[in-house]
């Protein structure tokens, strides 16, 4: 009866111990660092230990993601989580390796279709959309997954997905820490190809123009009377102004390039 118990303990922790995704090592190894870090003091041996979590997770997303070659970036990247103080700025990225020429003019992060969902559903209070192809069109995705600073998006870019992925969507937009109204110049390029998840962001991509009709419309929403807060009537009219910009960019001179240019990011990825 002993031997018995034994044997279904042990096929009971065979099982458990099967049932752990590499994935699921990788989240609960992050959030027993964040647990650790984020009650920790701040201290030259915090920091060191810190960089060493952060090289361990980087080697576990190596396995995870498997080799990636993406032309202009370097060839090992490491995690695009870059802290695991919860409460730091910029806490929250995309899990998955991240790629980055210096001073971050082109960055690109390669995840897991498992990894992508995790995140979305962490990010769900946030006002996160919980279905990839609605992340993938949303401003919000492409402010938290990289960098520190906001990003507004103008426009997306009608680009051909490659036979070899499931999904591939561009869009046009200004990222900053402070005013997000102007010419929009950065692209953005998602792809889906198999369980991998590509991410490539590019800074001074393109060089666009305002757009005159836009322009009053920003205008018309900054001249009306209410809301009395001017916080919320500047979000309000560059609501109003994006989706003009979006309605309005087909028929610029300078959108076929920008689309030029959002493919080509897009043969940038090693979609086969």
């Amino acid at each position: 009866m002993r031997s018995l118990a034994l044997l279904c303990l042990l096929a009971f922790t065979t099982s458990a111990h099967a049932a752990t995704t590499p994935e699921q090592h990788y989240l609960d190894l992050r959030d027993r660092y964040i647990a650790k870090f984020s009650k920790a003091k701040e201290s030259d041996e915090t920091s060191r230990q810190h960089d060493a979590a952060l090289n361990e997770l980087t080697g576990v997303l190596r396995g995870l993601v498997g080799p990636v070659t993406i032309k202009g970036l370097p060839a090992e990247g490491k995690s695009n989580v870059d802290t695991l103080f919860r409460g730091d700025s910029g806490f929250g990225h995309l899990d998955g390796l991240g790629f980055a020429t210096e001073g971050d003019k082109q960055q690109a992060v390669v995840t897991t279709t498992s990894l992508l969902k995790h995140w979305l559903r962490e990010h769900n209070k946030d006002g996160m959309p919980q279905e990839i192809d609605a992340a993938f069109k949303s401003d919000r995705f492409y402010y938290q997954a990289i960098q520190d600073s906001a990003f507004a998006k103008y426009a997306e870019l009608p680009i051909i997905k490659p036979a070899a992925a499931t999904a591939a969507v561009a869009v046009l937009g200004v990222r900053g820490n402070g005013d997000l109204k102007g010419p929009p110049h950065e692209i953005d390029v998602v792809a889906i190809q198999g369980e991998k998840v590509f991410f490539l962001a590019m800074n001074e991509a393109v060089k666009t123009a305002e757009i005159p009709a836009c322009e009053r419309v920003w205008k018309q929403m900054m001249a009306r009377t209410l809301p009395k807060d001017d916080m919320a009537k500047e979000d309000q009219a560059m609501d109003a102004y994006t989706k003009c910009f979006a309605k309005e960019a087909p028929s610029q001179s300078w959108f076929a390039a920008a689309v030029k240019k959002a493919q080509g990011q897009l043969e940038l990825l090693p979609l086969r």
